[in-house]
């Protein structure tokens, strides 16, 4: 199936402004937790996501109809832009998964040639329930886990996908799975994920996401072995702990009590503090020499902004390009068949300072060169 360009395009814009809420305070999720959120002094950043989308595509807008919800929900920002808007719902002050199905169900009515939405897998599953299979959609990502292949890589991407649909160029359309988790689960350390059902994408590799590898790394003894390379580069900074089951290894050797999908701050060989939010982490790290250790989600590749929002670029620039330490096992990099390792903090200028060439620790004194190259910014 072939996406055919027509005259004036009509784009229909949704944006979850609770996506997301949940990540640099270390919920692990938005999904019924928001308030706490929003307590624990979390900001929205789903609009700036889908700004940073549709930047890509402001030299178009004059041929771009944007058919969207009142307020924070998509008017606001897209008015803001300068696009010609359409508005077909009245979205509440306090909105809820039932206002983005009321949304989608709106703009069933209309022929879009688009469906972008901002979000996490939780917004994914909503524009499912209602979506007609034959609408091409499309999700810039804003939430805390992103499990679904119905996203681009990054924002940017997803704004790089649109400009191609502008363009007229021939993208190609697929089903790609609605996937989402047990977020109260997901808090205990438990990931249960599940495929709700498909929905059209443009089939975009550079710019589209894989949907993630589910479970743990089963050879045993190559993550003891990456966990003994990484003790050996430890000194007596502050080391932050990225989440996943790879890094979850080195506490592991250590003895150390590991927050699976968090973030904790070690110091020689000691626990200092466990399931940081973003704020505790500036807090703790302030004036300090510290180092990340991090690993990459499976089939996906990102290091960054998959789970582990808590590493804000704020910290991410203290702690420095040359102190970060990527560790992998080399089934996860071959698995990527080729594609680069992605970074998505948030911050686009610091995604292309982060680009380049990192010694990926993937054995004991066993490394591979291995390049962190975001395609929809090169």
């Amino acid at each position: 199936m072939e996406f055919v360009k027509v005259s004036k395009f009509r784009l229909g814009l949704i944006i979850n402004p609770l996506a997301g809420l949940g990540g640099t305070v270390g919920l692990k999720g938005s999904d019924d937790v928001a308030e706490i959120a929003l307590a624990k002094g979390a900001e929205p950043k789903s609009h700036l996501r889908m700004e940073q989308a549709l930047n890509v595509v402001l030299p178009y807008r004059d041929r771009i109809e944007v058919i969207t919800a009142s307020g924070d929900m998509g008017e606001t920002l897209a008015r803001k832009m300068g696009f010609n808007v359409r508005v077909v719902y009245q979205a509440p002050i306090n909105t809820a998964a039932q206002d983005t199905q009321a949304v989608v169900a709106q703009l069933l009515n209309e022929t879009l040639d688009l469906l972008l939405f901002a979000g996490g897998d939780g917004t994914a599953r909503d524009v499912y329930a209602i979506a007609d299979d034959n609408i091409p959609v499309l999700g810039v990502p804003a939430g805390v886990k992103i499990h679904s292949g119905v996203y681009g890589i990054t924002p940017h991407a997803s704004g790089m996908v649109l400009k191609m649909l502008l363009e007229g160029e021939l993208v190609s359309l697929m089903s790609a799975d609605v996937m989402d988790i047990d977020e109260a689960a997901f808090r205990t350390g438990v990931v249960k994920a599940k495929c709700f059902g498909e929905m059209l994408v443009p089939a975009e590799p550079r710019y589209v996401q894989a949907v993630k590898m589910g479970g743990k790394e089963t050879d045993e003894l190559v993550l003891a072995d990456i966990a003994a390379e990484a003790i050996e580069l430890m000194e007596d900074e502050l080391i932050v702990i990225g989440s996943g089951s790879t890094v979850a290894a080195v506490m592991e050797e250590l003895g150390l009590d590991n927050t699976l999908l968090g973030v904790d701050l070690i110091q020689q060989q000691q626990l200092l503090a466990s399931d940081l939010s973003a704020e505790e982490l500036l807090k703790l790290t302030e004036n300090q020499s510290v180092k990340l250790f991090i690993t990459l989600i499976g089939g996906q590749g990102h290091i960054l902004g998959r789970g582990n929002q808590q590493l804000s670029p704020e910290l991410i620039r203290r702690v420095g390009k040359s102190n970060i330490v990527i560790l992998a096992t080399k089934t996860k990099l071959k698995a990527l068949e080729g594609r680069p390792l992605i970074v998505d903090s948030g911050d686009p200028e610091l995604d292309k300072e982060l680009t380049g060439y990192y010694q990926v620790v993937t054995g004991y004194h066993d490394y591979v060169m291995y390049q962190v190259a975001n395609p929809d910014l090169a």
